[in-house]
């Protein structure tokens, strides 16, 4: 492929994680108790953790559109999806249902194994994986 065509494809992805990322840090301040019902029970303050990984969402989402910080995010973005996921496998286990919205058991370990690709999916987008990548592109 081109190397337009896969920067125009890794333009197109950052674009739609960082409109992903904002709008789900948007929601931990807005639906706060569907979010904080999957935090495993062996932590605490479910409202509070839910409230700073929503905050952590909104700075993610910023961090991918600004040039600078793009790559630097990607590698931010991943370890934090990494310590994010015993939260899905709990979903999982305990067969949560998204919010309003009721989920199979399948559906719900779907979405655990689909945290690789997208942690993948954002490593390339973002050149994170690159070795010296120019930090401003």
């Amino acid at each position: 492929m081109p190397s337009s065509l896969i920067d125009a494809a890794r333009a197109a992805v950052i674009l739609l994680l960082s409109m992903f990322f904002a709008a789900a840090g948007v929601a931990h301040f807005t639906v706060t108790d569907s979010f904080a019902a999957i935090v495993p029970p062996f932590l605490p303050f479910p409202e509070l953790i839910v409230q700073v990984t929503g905050a952590m969402e909104l700075v993610f989402a910023l961090g991918l559109l600004w040039p600078k910080w793009r790559a630097r995010t990607g590698w931010a973005l991943a370890a934090y999806l990494l310590c994010v996921l015993p939260a899905n496998i709990y979903m999982a286990l305990e067969g949560m249902p998204l919010g309003t919205l009721a989920t199979s058991k399948f559906s719900l370990w779907l979405r655990v194994g689909l945290q690789f690709p997208l942690i993948t999916l954002i490593l390339w987008s973002s050149r994170s994986l690159e070795r010296n990548q120019d930090r401003g592109s």
